[in-house]
């Protein structure tokens, strides 16, 4: 295992690159399988997710669209509870299949106001996607329709999740090491 230094944390390899890249593989099969015929649109949500979603598009095989909103919910290591919409959403959504795509999944909170908010705008469906899910932090009731991974309630980063704007372009993924 390799350990990376990130401002004043210690980080240690959790899960390679391959790994991720073989399960976002997995996800596209399945939504291309579920959603044939149709055009989703997928919203990523930003900063996070655009290395997800980048790969994910990759290996879609259906026709589908893709769009980003940006939301801020944290500072450093922790959620502040708050979500602020920082940049919207310019498509017409009557109709149509949206998919989420979240880097990860904690409170939930971040994700249901954004169903909330969508739901505003006549899509046909909603569903959820998510790289990372904390089942043990979660504390809405909230349908997730795609996970790639459960994993436990520690800090990470790589493959697109920060600590403090730092990290993101490390290919794999780093696990927060107790001091």
């Amino acid at each position: 295992m390799s350990r990376v230094t990130i401002k004043d944390k210690t980080f240690e390899t959790s899960m390679p690159e391959a790994q991720i890249k073989w399960r976002v593989k997995q996800l596209a099969q399945q939504i291309s399988s579920e959603l044939e015929g149709k055009n989703p649109l997928f919203l990523a949500v930003l900063n996070g997710a655009f290395i997800f979603a980048a790969d994910l598009m990759r290996e879609m095989t259906i026709p589908c669209e893709i769009s980003f909103v940006k939301l801020a919910s944290y500072q450093g290591t922790t959620s502040t509870g708050k979500i602020k919409e920082v940049m919207g959403i310019n498509e017409d959504l009557s109709g149509r299949t949206v998919i989420i795509l979240e880097d990860i999944v904690e409170t939930g909170l971040t994700i249901k106001q954004m169903i909330e908010s969508l739901g505003t705008r006549n899509p046909a469906e909603i569903k959820v996607c998510t790289l990372f899910f904390k089942p043990e932090k979660l504390n809405v009731d909230l349908k997730l329709d795609y996970v790639a991974f459960e994993i436990p309630n520690d800090f990470i980063l790589g493959y697109g999740l920060d600590y403090d704007q730092q990290g993101r372009g490390l290919k794999d993924l780093y696990t927060l090491v107790s001091e």
